[in-house]
């Protein structure tokens, strides 16, 4: 390897991350690993990158709400995001939906369009991570739980009108 090169697993051990959350910090910003076995641990392969790589990550993680040092803000009040209500079926069963938190609604929207190809954004509202069991309880009331965040209702309609009521009184972000 011409480049010094440095292991996911020191990296996340240095910015004190979960192995995981490096990876898929990879991922987004398109970096590439070097595996290479390591004799010391049963011929298990090891991921490394370049020093490079490695201070685009940091770059990243400054940059974004996510602090190094643990993985969320210091506090959860400062982690921003969006509230988002989606049917799941909107053709078979329009009265299933999906409610929840995420700081990218991009990249939650890809990862629910792999068990729900034909989902349906309702709508999304700016929220705090704070805000969000608050508002599934709020928005949810007298909706068939099916599943963690996953309900059905009788009129999407109605759900909808309770966020934007629900969202209309909290602060603006």
């Amino acid at each position: 390897m011409q480049e010094e090169m440095i292991s996911v697993i020191d990296i996340a051990k240095k910015l004190s991350k979960r192995k995981q959350s490096i990876f898929k910090i990879m991922r987004k910003l398109n970096i590439e690993t070097y595996k290479e076995k390591n004799t010391d641990s049963r011929g298990q392969l090891i991921s490394y990158i370049t020093k490079k790589d490695e201070k685009m990550i940091s770059d990243y993680l400054r940059n974004t709400n996510i602090k190094p040092t643990d993985g969320l803000p210091s506090s959860n009040l400062e982690l921003n995001g969006v509230f988002y209500l989606i049917q799941l079926e909107p053709t078979h069963d329009p009265g299933r939906f999906k409610v929840g938190f995420a700081t990218s609604i991009e990249e939650r929207i890809r990862k629910h369009k792999c068990s729900a190809p034909l989902l349906k954004i309702i709508n999304k509202w700016p929220c705090k991570l704070l805000w969000e069991k608050t508002a599934i309880d709020c928005v949810t009331a007298d909706c068939e739980q099916i599943h963690t965040e996953v309900f059905r209702t009788n009129s999407i309609d109605s759900v909808k009108d309770k966020c934007e009521m629900f969202f209309n009184i909290m602060p603006k972000i």
